[in-house]
């Protein structure tokens, strides 16, 4: 009958013994119905034994008697013959089938029990009823324990890609008309349904996941899918209309666009509607990722002319009537299908996926003719308007709802529904390795079956022209976050496959075709002359284009990458106003500075169309100044400028061949073009921006170097201009680099001179010892710099910068100026009592070292300043300590003559700093005994020390003291344990 059973023997591995499995299958028309096996296997899809048994079953059907149902069997049997057949039954499985036995024979024995009332027995092994639902078996409980375990692991451990390989296996069952696709996908629903995260997401009201929100919108997709069944039967549509509402009404739900903003219209109804449009977003209602399959329930598949365009290759329009307008045939008399575009192109899904490829093959050719047209008529209707729309630069209108990042994704559709009737199935194509690094498709011309004979077209080139005019179409930018990411994610996949795609002659020349229509297109095309100031940008399309047209059309290539450089949403302020607008275009009033997510995404693809015609200018002159100018006209950061500089300079001078001056020459400007933005404006990278352009202008020449160093101001900070630029072009790598001859180096050097006293009397404080430096080799410069400083000194200098150019003068041996600057330096600097660990300290001591090496005058002119400044006592003992040890003057002036005597501190000018050095240390005990703890007089104890010894270099120093230590134990004698101290250590 219809029951198939069998044992498998499972070999025996390394670690396993061999073992036997219990296999019973039924089946029923061609279906597996349901499955059993010892294995206890627990999957989705059926165990390796199951498939075993079927295999054998389907490939040796000789090799397993086919036998009667049971009941055939049972019935050619007598009384005697019966009860043989049950007792031997029993007695082989006695232990299983006793009890199930006598329950039996006792029902059957009782004359009212519920065996008695029904007619006949069943019989497992003789299949269902003609009216009997048949369906493959399908473990539900298993599909739900599955999925709920993938969402449990929130994408990670490579649950999205099993997610992804159960909505393909929906996919594959929909193929083959297979009823428990739909069922499957139930069960996948309801675990989304379920998934605790979503309450969670909606509370904290944070989006979904961006992984999550793609299995989401593939949910959404296949249900629309499901619907669209062009044979399914009317209950089946209510059920799942029921259920997909059920699940749309939950609060969970998670909304079509991803946020709560903006949403597209209806699928059903095409986009004829009002310029009120954006003002009614309010009243709109909400739509979650079922939405669109709820309303594809009201669609169906008996309009009579759609029916003969899926049925037949052949179904053209009568001769005679193909001249007028007609809304079902174009004039060649092919048909046309006039239904909002991506609806359509559900359609056309729905087909594909249930099995139909040459209907789905037949609407989107269908499709395409009916596109072609409209792209016909709307080049017509810019005609009429171009003039007053190019005189105003911008226009109002429109598409609402963009085809690419479409929820539906009808240009994808389109495209995968021509090239797979187009692709050569090598013989190995299954054997795509773990890695995923399968090959790409390979594909072959195949004629339209369409088409008339001789309009030489194919399924492939039409796959180009669509996925083209798709790309190509202006829309504007969606709201949200969401979708404003899926327009640039479908736009890439959508280039992947066309990068696929061998440009061969017949490609090309729709390639330019197309192209040219993009161009000429007026408002309907993303790159036709104007477009409105919230397109979705071109750019990412137009670097595909750029590369495919170059080799084949290279003006072309240039005309349709410049022109899609621009990103008008940065440029222009909303205009007002509207044109007279086609029926099926909406006009967008744009009252708002829209809110880009993807805006810095969009920038850097600008950026890398740009680099691309850069790279491939190379060399032209004229061609680099075009790319040159649309960069500076339309891209408005400064880090994407710098990044192309970098790029151009990278490709101008390879490491294996000489360098190319033309780009170089780009490199530059766009260099200098950042450092005249960035001038005025903080930027982090500013630094690597300087040094790099000095790099750049090197790799030009010493032209390039003059004429920066010249127009430093309008480039470069002071500072930049003379620590980095001047700095870098005066080094001795830079003249190596260049080898300079002798007039050369001294035109730089004097450009290097005049920049740094022009920074040094614009800012004295930073750039001054640059300047210093920069000009030692010229006597005049250099005096003028320093005449600068000095000039300076007493305004605009801190104590710190003042030290560190008299250090450099001496280090110059210029010890006088450096004396003078020191000094100047001293009246800015003020030192507290407590300050002895102060950064200046040492600049204070090697003054003073200074002018005692110059002698006794410039020592008696330092003291009064170091007096007035100074009132750190230890620094002052420090000071007097030193001056002390060595007779002054050491250091050996021309024309002086020393006395070579060691300096008293009784007299002038010692005698000054003495005191204020005995005075500073009485100020600073007083300070220092008004807030004392227990813990720091030991170390008092040491400072006091420490005085004494400065006390005693004093005439009368032991007298002073002695009265100064009195005093103390007058004023403070309260505080009894340092006193005790201070008698031990000093009576």
């Amino acid at each position: 009958g219809f029951h198939l059973s069998g044992t498998v023997t499972e070999p025996a591995t390394a670690t396993e013994p061999e073992m036997t499995y219990k296999v019973a299958i039924s089946f029923d028309r061609c279906k597996i119905t349901s499955v059993t096996c010892g294995c206890g296997n627990k999957d989705i899809f059926y165990c390796a034994h199951v498939v075993a048994l079927s295999l054998y079953r389907i490939r040796k059907p000789d090799q397993v008697k086919l036998r009667l149902p049971i009941s055939e069997t049972l019935f050619q049997m007598n009384r005697d013959q019966l009860q043989k057949f049950v007792q031997y039954l029993i007695t082989a499985h006695h232990t299983e089938v006793l009890p199930t036995a006598q329950k039996l024979a006792d029902e059957i024995l009782s004359s009212n029990s519920e065996i008695n009332q029904v007619h006949g027995a069943p019989d497992p092994t003789a299949g269902a009823s003609i009216d009997d639902e048949n369906c493959w078996h399908l473990d539900e409980e298993q599909v739900r324990e599955q999925v709920k375990l993938f969402l449990s692991q929130g994408g990670y451990y490579g649950s999205g890609k099993q997610l992804n390989s159960m909505f393909a296996k929906v996919r594959e069952m929909l193929r083959m008309r297979d009823s428990n696709g739909a069922r499957m996908l139930t069960l996948i629903t309801e675990q989304f349904m379920a998934d605790p995260r979503l309450s969670l997401w909606r509370q904290q009201g944070t989006g979904i996941t961006e992984k999550c929100r793609q299995l989401w919108d593939e949910l959404g997709a296949l249900w629309v899918c499901v619907v669209l069944n062009p044979h399914c039967k009317l209950e089946e549509k209510s059920c799942w209309l029921r259920q997909l509402r059920k699940w749309g009404e939950m609060d969970v739900c998670p909304l079509e666009d991803g946020n709560y903003g903006n949403e597209l219209p209806n699928i059903t109804n095409a986009l004829t509607q009002s310029s009120s449009h954006s003002q009614d977003s309010l009243a709109r209602p909400r739509r979650t990722v079922f939405t669109r399959a709820i309303e594809g329930c009201d669609l169906h598949w008996q309009d009579s002319h759609l029916q003969r365009i899926i049925s037949s290759d052949f179904y053209v329009s009568p001769s005679y009537q193909r001249e007028g307008e007609s809304l079902l045939f174009n004039s060649q008399g092919q048909p046309l299908w006039l239904e909002h575009v991506p609806t359509a192109c559900a359609r056309v899904d729905a087909l594909r996926s249930h099995g139909y490829p040459r209907e789905a093959l037949r609407l989107t050719v269908a499709i395409i003719n009916t596109l072609r047209l409209q792209q016909q008529r709307q080049l017509e209707i810019y005609k009429h308007q171009k003039k007053e729309l190019l005189q105003r630069g911008a226009t109002t209108i429109t598409n609402l709802e963009g085809w690419v990042g479409h929820p539906l994704n009808p240009i994808g559709c389109l495209f995968l529904t021509l090239t797979e009737a187009c692709r050569l199935e090598e013989e190995n194509c299954l054997e795509i390795s773990d890695a995923g690094d399968s090959k790409p498709p390979v594909y072959q011309h195949v004629p339209v079956a369409t088409g008339s004979p001789d309009s030489g077209e194919s399924y492939l080139s039409l796959a180009l022209e669509v996925a083209l005019m798709g790309m190509g179409q202006q829309r504007v930018m969606p709201e949200g976050l969401y979708a404003q990411d899926k327009v640039c994610r479908n736009e890439e996949q959508i280039i992947a496959r066309l990068q696929d795609l061998e440009l061969d002659p017949v490609l090309v020349q729709t390639l330019r075709k197309q192209c040219i229509l993009l161009l000429e297109g007026g408002p309907f095309s993303g790159l036709g002359e104007v477009i409105h100031r919230e397109s979705v940008p071109m750019h990412t399309f137009a670097k595909y284009l750029f590369s495919a047209l170059l080799p084949h059309d290279a003006d072309l290539a240039y005309k349709l990458a410049l022109r899609a450089m621009r990103l008008p949403v940065l440029e222009t302020t909303a205009p007002s106003g509207d044109v007279t607008h086609p029926h099926h275009l909406v006009s967008v009033v744009p009252s708002r500075y829209p809110r880009w997510f993807t805006l810095g995404h969009l920038e850097s693809q600008q950026c890398e169309l740009a680099s691309t015609m850069l790279t491939a200018a190379k060399g032209d002159m004229l061609r680099l100044r075009t790319v040159l100018e649309a960069i500076q006209k339309n891209i408005h950061s400064s880090s994407l400028i710098f990044k192309l500089a970098q790029d151009a300079f990278k490709i101008a001078t390879p490491a294996d061949s000489n360098s190319d001056t033309t780009l170089l020459n780009v490199a530059l400007e766009l260099g200098l073009q950042v450092m005249r933005m960035t001038l005025s404006t903080l930027n982090w990278r500013r630094r690597e921006m300087v040094r790099w352009l000095v790099t750049c202008a090197t790799e030009v020449g010493v032209r390039a170097l003059v004429s920066i160093l010249q127009s430093w101001y309008s480039l470069f900070t002071p500072t930049e201009a003379t620590s980095i630029v001047a700095a870098t072009v005066m080094s001795h790598n830079t003249i190596l680099r260049l080898s300079l001859d002798y007039p050369q180096r001294e035109e730089l050097a004097s450009c290097a001179r005049t920049l740094a006293l022009q920074c040094a009397m614009k800012d004295p404080q930073n750039c001054a010892l640059s300047a210093l430096t920069l000009c030692e080799k010229d006597h005049i410069a250099f005096e003028t710099a320093y005449q600068i400083v000095i000039d300076a000194a007493s305004t605009g200098m801190t104590y710190t910068q003042l030290f560190t150019i008299a250090r450099y003068m001496e280090h110059r041996g210029y010890p006088l100026r450096a004396f003078k600057l020191a000094s100047l330096a001293m009246t800015h600097l003020n030192l507290a009592y407590n300050q002895d660990t102060h950064p200046a300290i040492n600049d204070v001591l090697w003054a003073c070292a200074l002018s005692h090496s110059l002698g006794k005058n410039e020592l008696a002119a330092i003291i009064p300043l170091v007096v007035k400044s100074v009132h750190c006592a230890t620094v002052l003992s420090d000071i007097l300590r030193r001056c002390t040890m060595t007779a002054p003057g050491l250091a050996g002036i021309p024309g002086r003559r020393n006395s070579g005597k060691l300096m008293s501190t009784d007299k002038a000018p010692l005698r000054q700093l003495l005191d204020a050095t005995i005075s500073a240390y009485i100020n600073t005990t007083h300070s220092r005994l008004t807030h004392i703890s227990p813990r720091h007089y030991g170390e008092f104890i040491e400072f006091l020390s420490k005085a004494r010894e400065t006390f005693l270099l004093a005439q009368d120093g032991h007298i002073q003291f002695a009265q100064f230590i009195d005093n103390l134990k007058q004023i403070y004698k309260g505080k009894k344990k340092l006193m005790l101290l201070v008698r031990e250590r000093f009576g």
